[in-house]
């Protein structure tokens, strides 16, 4: 139809953008019979024809774009990109959207030619900016132009940096570089955006635009492919530049440009803000003018190529294809692409197959296939070539061709450029598909091209979430606003998730957010984290107010358990056994439902305190008891049930029997080493008293207070010690350190019971088999009852008895039994003397005859080391029989208690007393002259130099020799025991000994 033909009803509906003219001319389409519309995008006229639908039903609507055809057999309506719109149907009503695209150098002449050309039976629409109400009066005199106004303001909000956006903002970048960036920056520091781009596939257009538009994340990064026909929900548009490339080289953007897009911000009767960002420079005050007013410079020339080409030849159609228009409005658009590729087949060999008129008609459409691609026009060429070469020689393309073509884009892996690239790739085969008869089968590539482009736009859309977008946050964000989303799930971890998206952990009453690369903005993170999960916190906080005893537990760490979460621990307070609970919550849990919370918790720790040291609290002021043992059980109080003797030995010594009968009846026990409470050296309250002594001492931190309950409920009775745990803490638990090893204080006091007979007992006077450990001199040997008591033996045991004070004699052991007063004689190895404390236990005087064998402990230890020597050097026939080592010699130990002596003529009348007891486990008799007092000498005693130095053992007391010594037990029943003179006492040895060579070698004549 001629462009200066009056039309029935030819409109122009012109105006800024958000004044409702795409749903004017929807609304008027329907109005008719039947109706085309045709819109700048692909993207746009499915949200159309999805509104469509929804209004006249699916059968009802038809959708030709260049890459999808939907047309049911009773299509009405017709929805179409503008060059795909069919121009040969006649419809009622015709409508071109965005009409200003016209000044577009490559595609604004088929702008042009709808505007011209295109009419409605009944109604012609034309919309678009109101920059185009001068052309139109020049082109179209008869049309009737229509202003509508804005239904927002815009205003101008100036310059703000990229992560100080307000929500909802549309930052606007003209590469893809630049929209990466920006996109990777606002994932950072505010969780995330939604990527619009010209480049991409309709399908991950959408739906990156759904997932700005449902709220998942607050801003959109695009190029200007927003500023025609998308309706989004925006708030402000922020410039990151000023500038764009065009497709032939960087300009500055229009006002016109300018305003299409900022014409974004503020939908309906929302009003909108626009600004810039990311450097790039304010705009000045005109500028700002003009957008907020709308007031921009008219079009003057729209872009123009003939339609009424000529096909008889290649050449016919180049010249008509070159011809120029006739009105001054209108210029003759720039070679395009298609014209770039009908150049490159006319000088190829394919150029010889368009022989006729039909044939040059095909070239042409053939060389409308749009390069997608945007590669260079040779390689585009050579597709356009093969494509008319198989349509001119088989009538179709071929199948195994294009099968390769497309089987090479069926991939979703890669990279967002990779994915990018395929999409673009495999629109050109389906823009192919959709051709009429060009394929053999077309559709089953329509199906296909379709199948494969839409898993590479889904895959596209996944790869932008993942790289752009923190989806926990999003989701944080929306919950933050929609209070109608489902709880969090929380799962038998403690893990925390909204909408299958981990957000966190939660334990008790705290919550700890995710951590995931790029939280930027934390603390609005946690906010919305610490608003989804508070209703969860609340409801626990109530479930403990009234939870029972069973349910809560204090571990070795000090904490407060409740059903084996943390909930509180405990803090110093202002007495021993009332310790404080400091509840372990996050600022989700306030007011009311806290204060129950710290109630429980302490209510269930004064309980458990009182249980478990029941006995112990109750000495604190014991209404039965006054003076020393008021005291006493105070000390034992303050000490949490173990008390050293020692420590209070002087006191104890004062308490008489009723007052310790009733000491008693408390539970208090007396032993040799500890004064106790037996029924507090349970697990439990050992473990409780760790703790309460701790948060006085040091701390619950350091080193045994968690690592020592374990033991104590291991059942051990001893074990090395740590050197690095504070000794006072192994008391407090319910041992002693004895040398290296720790031993259970009940245990110290059975084994006091076991060495205490046999340290009364005089093997010379008793009758009958000897009990097992008992040795002479009111000494002891090591058994096997006491080793397994302890669990352990040798060397460790050894360290313990040291410890507590007492001595070795060590004996060499013969072969041959000999007469029992020479047998009993012998080299003493050493003597180990007892430890810091003398163990309160009272036995016989030691027998001069130990004291005889002490003396000879120099004489025969320098005499040990040449033995041997002498031996293998004796040329004998004992030696040549022998010639092996002789075997390591055994030694016979016997403990005695340290610090007594055996010249100690004061209590040779009471060396048979038993004692009589004092209590349960106390010392018996008198205490022995040791323990730093000076020994008493006659007159003329002779001192010798101290013996035994040098053999760690410490020096010895000096003893005289000038005269001999002996015990008479004559009148008790006993045998004379009359000490020969050293010089003419002479040993007997076993012959194969050692010790008979070395006498031999010592007193020839004796042989």
């Amino acid at each position: 139809m001629d462009a200066s033909s009056p039309s029935q009803s030819l409109k122009a509906v012109l105006g800024p953008t958000n004044t409702g003219k795409t749903y004017f001319a929807i609304e008027r389409m329907l109005a008719h019979s039947s109706g085309m519309i045709g819109l700048p995008l692909r993207l746009l006229a499915r949200e159309v024809y999805n509104r469509v639908v929804e209004r006249v039903g699916q059968q009802a609507v038809a959708l030709v774009t260049g890459e999808e055809r939907i047309v049911p057999p009773r299509a009405r309506y017709w929805v179409c990109t503008v060059e795909a719109m069919p121009t040969d149907m006649p419809v009622e009503c015709v409508a071109i959207d965005e009409v200003q695209t016209a000044i577009d150098f490559d595609r604004g002449h088929v702008f042009t030619n709808r505007i011209l050309n295109a009419r409605g039976i009944s109604e012609t629409l034309l919309m678009g900016s109101a920059t185009m109400a001068p052309v139109i009066r020049q082109l179209l005199p008869h049309a009737e132009i229509i202003h509508r106004p804005r239904l927002s303001t815009l205003t101008y909000a100036g310059s703000k940096k990229i992560s100080r956006q307000p929500d909802r903002s549309a930052i606007v970048a003209f590469s893809a570089a630049q929209v990466y960036a920006i996109a990777e920056l606002i994932r950072r520091e505010r969780g995330g955006a939604a990527v619009v781009m010209g480049a991409l596939s309709p399908r991950t257009r959408n739906a990156q635009v759904e997932l700005y538009q449902n709220g998942d994340v607050d801003f959109l990064v695009a190029t200007d492919a927003i500023g025609m026909g998308l309706n989004l929900d925006v708030h402000h548009v922020a410039f990151a530049d000023d500038t764009k490339f065009d497709g032939r080289q960087t300009r500055p953007l229009t006002a016109a440009e300018f305003g299409q897009i900022a014409g974004r911000a503020g939908r309906h009767v929302r009003n909108g803000t626009f600004g810039v960002t990311g450097g790039t420079d304010s705009f000045d005050e005109e500028l700002v003018a003009q957008l907020e007013s709308h007031d921009f410079e008219p079009v003057k020339i729209l872009q123009w190529r003939n339609t009424e080409l000529d096909f008889a030849s290649i050449d016919s159609l180049r010249r008509s294809l070159d011809a120029t228009p006739r009105h001054k409005a209108l210029t003759r658009v720039p070679t395009a692409t298609d014209q770039i590729a009908l150049e490159f087949i006319s000088r190829n060999e394919a150029g010889a197959l368009a022989t006729d008129l039909k044939a040059v008609h095909l070239l042409w459409e053939v060389c409308q296939t749009p390069d997608y691609r945007d590669i260079s026009p040779a390689h585009h060429g050579e597709i356009v070539t093969r494509l008319y070469s198989d349509l001119r020689k088989r009538g179709f393309v071929d199948p195994d061709w294009i099968a390769e073509q497309v089987r090479f884009c069926d991939n979703i892996s890669g990279d967002i450029d990779t994915l990018s690239n395929r999409i673009r790739q495999i629109r050109t085969w389906t823009f192919v598909a959709n051709r009429k008869n060009w394929l053999e089968d077309p559709t089953h590539w329509r199906e296909t091209t379709r199948d494969i482009e839409d898993r590479l736009s889904d895959a596209l859309h996944e790869k932008l979430i993942q790289r752009f977008v923190d989806r926990r946050t999003s989701v944080l964000i929306r919950h933050l606003k929609d209070r109608r989303m489902a709880s969090p799930q929380i799962n038998d971890r403690g893990e925390v998730s909204l909408e299958g998206h981990l957000i966190g952990t939660i334990e008790g009453f705290r919550f700890t957010l995710a951590r995931s690369d790029g939280d930027g903005d934390a603390k609005g993170l946690r906010a919305a984290a610490d608003s989804a999960v508070a209703p969860e916190i609340r409801n626990r906080a109530e479930r403990l107010s009234g939870a029972p005893n069973e349910e809560i537990v204090l571990a070795t760490d000090g904490r407060l358990r409740w059903r084996g979460e943390i909930v509180g621990e405990l803090v110093e307070g202002d007495h021993l056994l009332r310790p404080r609970v400091l509840v372990l919550a996050d600022e989700s849990l306030t007011g009311p439902e806290l204060e129950r919370v710290q109630d429980r918790l302490s209510l269930w720790l004064r309980h458990h305190v009182n249980t478990q040291l029941e006995s112990v609290a109750a000495l604190a002021e014991p209404s039965d008891l006054d003076g020393a043992a008021r005291g006493i059980a105070f000390q034992l109080s303050e000490h949490l049930g173990i008390l050293p003797r020692q420590a209070v030995a002087d006191e104890v010594k004062g308490l008489d029997q009723d007052v310790r009968a009733k000491m008693r009846k408390h539970g208090i026990k007396f032993g040799a080493y500890h004064i106790y409470l037996p029924l507090s050296l349970k697990p439990a309250p050992r473990e409780l008293a760790l703790i309460l002594y701790a948060l006085k001492n040091g701390g619950i931190r350091q080193p045994g207070v968690t690592d020592l309950p374990h033991i104590v409920l291991s059942g051990r009775t001893s074990f090395e010690i740590d050197p690095e745990v504070n000794p006072h803490l192994y008391e407090i638990a319910g041992f002693k350190v004895a040398g290296k090893r720790a031993v259970r204080v009940d245990i110290l006091e059975r084994l006091a019971d076991i060495i205490r007979p046999l340290i009364a007992l005089d093997a010379r006077t008793h009758s009958g088999e000897l009990p097992a450990g008992a040795a002479e001199a009111n000494g002891f040997r090591v058994t096997v009852e006491m080793t397994s008591l302890l669990g352990c033996a040798g060397e460790e045991f050894a360290s313990i008895l040291s410890a507590l004070g007492y001595r070795v004699r060590r004996t060499p052991k013969v072969a041959a039994p000999v007469e029992a007063p020479v047998a009993a004689e012998g080299t003493v190895e050493g003597v180990a003397e007892g430890g810091a404390e003398t163990p309160l236990l009272e036995t016989a005087e030691t027998p001069e005859e130990i004291e005889s064998d002490l003396v000879k402990i120099d004489e025969v230890a320098e005499a040990e080391a040449p033995v041997e020597e002498t031996t293998l050097g004796v040329d004998q026939p004992a030696a040549e029989a022998a010639p092996a080592e002789p075997a390591e010699p055994e030694f016979d130990e016997v403990w005695f208690p340290a610090g007594r002596r055996p010249d100690n003529r004061r209590h040779q009348n009471h060396r048979h007393a038993n004692g009589a007891g004092e209590g349960e486990g106390e010392a018996r008799g008198r205490r022995d002259n040791g323990g730093g007092r000076k020994p008493r000498f006659e007159k003329g005693q002779r001192f010798d130099a101290p013996r035994g130095e040098g053999r760690g053992n410490g020096p010895r007391e000096e003893r005289r020799f000038d005269k001999p010594r002996k015990f008479d037990n004559a009148g008790k029943g006993g045998k004379n025991f009359d000490r020969p003179q050293r010089e003419k006492r002479e040993p007997a040895f076993d012959p194969d000994s050692p010790f008979a060579a070395l006498l031999a070698l010592k007193n020839p004549k004796s042989e």
